[in-house]
């Protein structure tokens, strides 16, 4: 089991550097700027209909809530699994 999660740990971090290394002049961008991008091309006029209530003061600020939205969502999933998976092997110990 811990060679798997090892393997599985090792895919996760290669996974993560391939980019940076083969793309290094690349623009790593949200999927927000780029439909925004797309819109003004398509209709040049456009003008959006609703604003954000609050805008984080700094892109790093933006950043660092961005990244703490995937962990805690990240730890709920990998709460709800654990959880699960300790039921399971729970359930199949008492049979």
């Amino acid at each position: 089991m811990f060679k798997k999660n090892l393997l599985l740990l090792l895919g996760v971090v290669i996974l993560a550097i391939l980019p940076i290394l083969f793309l290094q002049d690349a623009e790593f961008g949200g999927a927000d700027g780029e439909a925004e991008e797309a819109i003004t091309e398509i209709a040049v006029d456009y003008e959006p209909w609703f604003s954000a209530i609050w805008e984080p003061p700094s892109g790093e600020i933006e950043s660092l809530l961005f990244v703490l939205q995937g962990v805690i969502g990240a730890l709920i999933i990998g709460y709800f699994i654990g959880y699960m998976r300790g039921k399971h092997t729970k359930d199949h110990a008492k049979h």
